[in-house]
């Protein structure tokens, strides 16, 4: 499953805003409903009430703000003392954390399942027949059958064992479940079978959650991980049982719902009457039931093949969406018969069943899920077409899609034994669905820059607060709360580690040996590494206590020469929240000090010790060592005589500026300027700047710029200053608004210093893209390069605008990109800029003019009006938190919808500058937010939740505000679990 979490690098990445570099898929964007003034979102809800605010004198009151749902919109006109933001004094019970070594095994496991779905409008009935079978005795005493389903979600009409009716007396239920005591089943460890028949009705128009089986649109669809499938019928719901789903039957009206899918290969369908219809579907495979799915829809679908082959099996494959959106369809398709083909010559792997079909979802919380067959997206995730969808969503389909598909191996046909292996899969396949896209752009150095931006932007900040937790947790409250940068980003890293340590082919047989012992299990992380150790015939002990180890560890270095003995020492030092050393890849080359020349290309120094000295000898001369090449492990990096944050040594300064000109390493090439850059920027902000510091970065960011026939996306990301989020993860308490002031001042001294060469440049690729002759948007690396580089341009020569000449030359010009553009990504990349400028009358007509000719250009299509509500959330203007609020009331806005409220709310919350307001307000904005969401979604109120957590880093003042409003969240009645946990653990 792809996750969706916003943070301002990923969310301006996914928008094509440079800089920073894009991220991977994770990360977040997009949304369902449809165009002013019409537009609402259309699965059906309950009436809820959601609460905006208005502003006086920056003094809060309150006004009713209507929730649209289903056709009907429903308003609410409570007062401030019946907010869900009240301080209710009853007691409740704080809910249950669940801890890793209290695992046990099954007592009795499901091993087949036939399902019956009524779909009707109002309720579905599902009937559930079970073959249950005794498993293992958990030794604990207590051997009853707990088939897991949640009260308020499933209302029990029958039950039957064996075919007889089962007695209220004969079974427990309980709010998390139905219990059939063992007495009544058969003997622990028999053969002997017993099946299980329950009727339940659900209501999936009432399903806000968006967990288990809820209507989108005019659609039905199911979300079953983590915890979903017991809101749909009784299960053991875990993912160490694993059953054929030998029949699954979906009845719905023929009408209103003509495509009916399931799980793995349709094998029966037929009408009933005029008015409703039925299929039959049938999965061979073992699963566990967070990958079970239905869909019924009013849906449209492209259609294509893939011959897979070791058999020569032909795979009939189908994308499917709502009628309007089939056009955006074709670049998913092409995604995945790539990611087929990748697939079977990097892993020998191949697909199984007779056809592959994936849905397009407006509603759904994560960005997507790798269901047995039938893989449901986020349409963030699957829709694309140049007016619409950035270079970046393009790129990012190609991923998640890539993700989903190599799903069918590292998660369905080897999946989890519990909840806290999660990295296991999802670690182990971000990381081959980011090796797919290396090979896909043909630039291992691109994708490996983006990869670990999105990496220190959201993990290590994840790292540094309090949801911080190792990739393979201990305890939770709340799965839904550990899908986390955490364990899918830094798990990847895990695995890369190992690719490392064994090389391409030790990585290949480990890989093998892993799929040769597990098919078809259940397993844990020290499965994997077992497999891996074994294959290679090394011991990875040590390895493996990054499974157990929280926070970013730090890696500290220092070297010296020795003329006379023609040698040079690079001393390591490791600090952790593990009391033992860890085993650290540490990749290195080294280069001569004169020439430039490598000297010593690129080797592994396995770091196993607390401190631990390397020699390099026959040297003829000193060298600067190239440090941590790739990135080759999730550490932060830095020099032993490294003093207060951006008071880097002279002589470390000149290292990092030879590394920048000449390091054969593409990303530690890359590394290198980003730490002159960061070094001058902490300067600024402490008004300590360094003539040194200063001229070492002209130097540098003038000879890239300089450069003629290279990547342009290496040149673009070598000419992007750091982010703001990776910028704050140095400091130990952080003032956002310096940090924002000082960033800009330096970005604005390197374009007057360059003023006339960035505009040279910027013409010079506008003339290029001209020439093309076609109107077509090309979607090759040099055509996505260089419009990457030519807006990381336009961005430096738009932010030049201190007098009102100055503005109306880079309003100008930001207009003139906009109305110009033929594709998503130089569209939004003007309106990026527009959106900040203010002053004079023409400025600001140029930035509204944009704004509305967006908006109606969208007509209607929410992928492109997330857009329009994220580029104002961002934007910097001194009243960006009013223009929010009222953003809040307008017609095409909803909480209900996962993507719209990323692209607003969320969206604000990663403007920290504004957020993190001296005056509190944007903190509570935030809050209220979250209350009124955790009503509709407890994932999201979760998630939204976090921006608030990390209070302790902001200062006193800033703290106290943020501390205050998590307070006031936890004593919401009630509260989720899922919100609960995240402000639980932001207060320890």
């Amino acid at each position: 499953m792809q996750f969706c979490r916003l943070v301002k690098s990923t969310f301006l990445a996914s928008l094509s805003v440079l800089p920073p570099p894009p991220v991977a898929a994770f990360s977040t964007s997009a949304a369902r409903p449809r165009a002013f003034p019409a537009l609402r979102s259309s699965h059906s809800l309950s009436p809820k009430s959601v609460f905006g605010v208005t502003k006086h004198d920056r003094r809060e009151t309150w006004c009713p703000l209507s929730i649209r749902g289903g056709g009907a919109v429903f308003s609410s006109s409570l007062s401030p003392s019946s907010l869900a933001m009240s301080t209710a004094t009853e007691e409740s019970v704080a809910p249950k954390e669940i801890l890793r070594t209290s695992y046990r095994p099954l007592p009795y496991r499901v091993e087949n399942v036939e399902m019956n779905f009524d779909i009707r409008e109002g309720e579905t009935i599902v009937e559930s027949t079970l073959t249950v079978v005794g498993g293992v005795d958990g030794g604990d005493g207590n051997n009853d059958l707990l088939l897991d389903g949640e009260s308020d979600a499933l209302t029990l009409l029958s039950i039957s064992l064996n075919s007889k009716p089962l007695s209220s007396s004969e079974y427990k239920l309980t709010p998390d479940g139905l219990v059939i005591p063992s007495s009544l089943l058969p003997p622990i460890g028999s053969k002997q079978q017993a099946t299980i028949v329950t009727k339940v009705k659900i209501c999936p128009e009432e399903n806000t959650q968006l967990s288990g089986l809820y209507k989108s649109g005019t659609m039905y669809c199911t979300q079953c991980e983590a915890m979903g499938f017991r809101r749909i019928t009784y299960y053991p719901d875990r993912p160490d049982n694993m059953a054929v789903f030998s029949s699954v039957r979906i009845e719905a009206s023929k009408k209103d719902y003509p495509v009916l899918l399931g799980n793995g290969n349709r094998i029966e369908d037929g009408s009933i009457g005029d008015d409703r219809h039925y299929a039959i579907w049938s999965d061979p495979y073992p699963k566990p039931s967070y990958l079970f799915c239905i869909v019924a829809g009013n849906l449209s679908s492209i259609s294509s093949s893939y011959t897979t082959k070791p058999s020569g099996r032909k795979v009939h494959l189908e994308i499917f969406s709502e009628p309007e959106n089939v056009s955006k369809l074709q670049h998913a398709m092409d995604s995945l018969i790539k990611s087929m083909k990748w697939d079977e010559d990097t892993f020998g792997l191949e697909y199984d069943l007779e056809m592959y079909n994936i849905v397009a979802v407006n509603d759904f919380n994560m960005g997507a899920m790798e269901n047995k067959g039938l893989n449901v997206f986020n349409t963030a995730y699957v829709l694309a077409d140049p007016k619409s969808a950035t270079d970046t969503d393009y790129e990012r389909i190609e991923s998640v899609i890539g993700h989903e598909y190599f799903h069918n191996w590292t998660g369905n046909r080897v999946t989890c034994r519990d909840w806290f292996q999660l990295t296991l899969k999802e670690g182990l396949t971000v990381y081959r669905d980011q090796e797919f896209s290396a090979d896909m752009m043909q630039s291992a150095s691109v994708k490996r820059i983006e990869d670990v931006s999105a990496l220190r932007a959201r993990q290590f900040a994840e790292d540094a607060g309090p949801m911080s937790h190792p990739i393979r947790p201990e305890s939770y409250i709340s799965m839904d709360n550990f899908y986390t940068a955490t364990v899918y980003s830094k798990g990847a890293e895990v695995v890369r580690m190992y690719r490392t340590l064994l090389g391409k082919e030790g990585f290949r047989k480990g890989m093998d040996l892993y799929f040769k012992r597990h098919d078809g299990n259940a397993v844990t992380c020290d499965d994997f590494l077992a497999a891996m150790a074994d294959a290679n015939g090394v011991d990875l002990s040590q390895f493996s206590r990054w499974y157990s180890t929280s926070g970013t560890p730090t890696v500290t270095y220092d070297s010296k020469y020795e003329g006379e003995s023609k040698t040079f020492y690079l001393t390591f030092s490791q600090e952790s929240n593990n009391p033992d050393p860890l085993h650290i890849p540490v990749s290195v080359g080294l280069l001569d000090k004169v020439s430039g020349e490598e000297v010593s290309p690129t080797q592994v120094l396995n770091l196993k010790e607390k401190v631990q000295t390397f020699q390099f000898t026959g040297l003829d001369g000193d060298v600067v060592p190239s440090v941590l090449r790739g990135f080759s492990a999730p550490v932060k990096l830095v020099r032993s005589t490294k003093g207060s944050v951006g008071d880097a040594s002279a002589d470390e300064e000149k290292n990092w500026a030879f590394l920048a000109a000449r390091d054969t390493d593409g990303f530690n090439r890359w590394e290198a300027g980003q730490k002159l850059m960061t070094s001058l920027i902490f300067q600024t902000m402490r008004q300590e700047e360094s003539l040194r510091t200063l001229e070492y970065v002209f130097e540098a960011f003038g000879r890239t710029l300089g450069m003629d026939s290279v990547d342009y996306s290496i040149q673009a990301y070598a000419l992007s200053l750091p982010p703001e989020s990776t910028l704050a993860e140095e400091l130990d308490v952080v003032d956002p608004v310096a940090l924002h002031a000082a960033r800009g001042n330096v970005k604005k001294t390197i374009a007057r210093k360059f003023y006339s060469e960035i505009r040279a440049k910027y013409d010079e690729l506008t003339v290029a893209m001209q020439s093309i002759n076609t109107s077509d948007i090309q979607l090759d690396a040099v055509s996505i390069g260089q419009r990457r580089l030519r807006n990381v341009l336009l961005d430096y020569l738009c932010c030049i605008k201190d007098t009102c000449e100055e503005r109306e030359v880079a309003s100008k010009l930001a207009f003139s990109q906009f109305q110009a553009a033929n594709g998503m990504t130089d569209k939004y990349s003007a309106l990026s800029c527009l959106v900040s400028m203010d002053g004079e009358q023409d400025v600001v007509s140029r930035r509204e003019g944009a704004l509305q000719k967006f908006y109606d250009d969208a007509a209607g299509d929410p992928l492109v009006l997330n857009k329009w509500f994220s580029a104002q959330a961002l934007a910097d203007l001194p009243d960006v938190l009013d223009r929010v609020k009222t953003l809040v009331d307008h017609p095409d806005f909803t909480l209900s919808n996962p993507n719209r409220c990323r692209s607003l709310v969320s969206a604000f919350s990663m403007n920290a500058a504004h957020f993190h307001a001296q005056d509190g307000e944007g903190y509570r904005f935030l809050a209220r937010m979250v209350a009124e969401v955790d009503k509709l979604n407890p994932q999201m109120s979760s998630r939204m939740g976090g921006g608030l957590i990390q209070w302790r880093r902001y200062g006193k003042e800033r703290g106290a505000l943020m501390k205050g409003e998590l307070e006031k969240l936890s004593k919401l009645k009630p509260i989720s679990n899922d919100l609960f946990e995240v402000v639980s653990r932001g207060l320890k």
